[in-house]
């Protein structure tokens, strides 16, 4: 390719959408080079108008905004937001020079993918979900590329378009991973107890945090019969120091965040998280046993279709959030117990890792110029 390559890049709202796009940002500059300039399109006030810039890429943001799902007289204001933004949107394509717009989901990047499409310029969609975002699907027919996380997706997409590329990471995750030893030294952990790797997300979830506590409570000041790396999120951090104090147990680590999550990975034996489309690629990667649990308050309930993608093929497990805070401990107990069932889960999961997703994608959006 002898001309310089502009690709805008389009997501927002959340990490799902943000952090993908961002892995193809750094494929493309791995490929290219100084042959790519790049350019971010997201929601005014929304996260990645500042988690963007900080990783060292330029972005706009448009005024759009998604419908509340309650009623709101702001829901009024969303058609005028959606005009604007689809005449702003058709002014930085020109005036970047677009020669490709990617959209990785959210109503962030509905109308530069839409105003491109209405231009005649080549789109492609990267869906993270096993069920896809109503962005995605309404974007599909236009465009010319849809790369997919999950197999069997021709239910919402034309066939015809889709491309299996698994879900683009930041970040070298693999099976080898970082050293068990050195994990479990990070952790303060003996080799004679298996581990327990406790995932909330960066926010933390009240669920997963209420779910540790009811289990420490019955453990009556007994020694725990498993080792626990417990990843709190910051919004519960003080509430379970404090709760852990008051209750302490030797075993478990216990953080607002986990830096390392190699380490992480590498000293546990069974990982209870929840099951977010970048979380489930992950854990694909290291071949990680897991015990699913869902969270119920995201759009179209998608993070219990991505864990009964895995239940199905004997990858994962799942424990619904309503009964996780008596139940998925015991279950957690229960498989960890079972060396061999935990052996099968491994080998399930393992195969359906996609370690070059970001690449895979890169191809395509290179295809669509030729």
């Amino acid at each position: 390719m002898d001309k310089k390559l502009h690709v805008i890049l389009s997501g927002g709202g959340t990490g799902g959408h943000i952090y993908p796009a961002v892995a193809v940002a750094e494929a493309l500059k791995r490929r290219l080079g100084e042959r790519v300039e790049l350019l971010f399109v997201g929601a005014e006030g929304k996260m990645e108008m500042e988690k963007v810039p900080a990783l060292g890429y330029r972005i706009v943001g448009l005024p759009i905004a998604g419908l509340q799902r309650r009623l709101d007289w702001h829901n009024l204001l969303v058609p005028f937001k959606v005009l604007r933004s689809l005449r702003l949107a058709r002014r930085v394509i020109r005036e970047f020079g677009a020669d490709v717009v990617v959209g990785f989901g959210g109503y962030a990047s509905a109308p530069v993918l839409r105003a491109a499409q209405r231009m005649g310029i080549p789109t492609l969609i990267q869906e993270q979900n096993s069920y896809a975002g109503v962005t995605n699907r309404l974007l599909a027919r236009g465009a010319r590329c849809i790369c997919t996380a999950y197999e069997g997706m021709e239910r919402f997409f034309p066939a015809d378009k889709i491309v299996f590329t698994g879900n683009p990471l930041r970040g070298r995750f693999s099976k080898a991973g970082a050293d068990r030893a050195e994990a479990l030294q990070h952790y303060g952990f003996s080799s004679d107890r298996q581990v327990i790797l406790i995932v909330g997300g960066s926010l933390g979830t009240r669920s997963l945090n209420e779910m540790m506590k009811a289990w420490i409570l019955s453990l009556g000041g007994a020694e725990a019969p498993v080792q626990v790396i417990w990843q709190t999120g910051k919004y519960y951090e003080r509430e379970m120091q404090e709760f852990l104090a008051a209750h302490p147990v030797p075993g478990i680590w216990q953080g607002a965040f986990i830096e390392r999550m190699d380490l992480a990975y590498a000293a546990a034996d069974l990982v209870v998280s929840r099951s977010g489309a970048g979380t489930v690629s992950e854990l694909c990667l290291v071949a990680k046993p897991v015990l699913f649990v869902p969270s119920p308050n995201v759009a179209e309930d998608h993070q219990t279709m991505n864990a009964r993608a895995l239940e199905q093929q004997g990858a994962a497990a799942i424990v619904p959030d309503a009964a996780c805070r008596t139940e998925a401990m015991p279950r957690a107990l229960e498989l960890l117990a079972d060396r061999a069932a935990l052996q099968r889960m491994s080998e399930s999961i393992e195969k359906l890792a996609r370690p070059h997703a970001a690449e895979d994608i890169v191809d395509q959006i290179i295809k669509l110029l030729k």
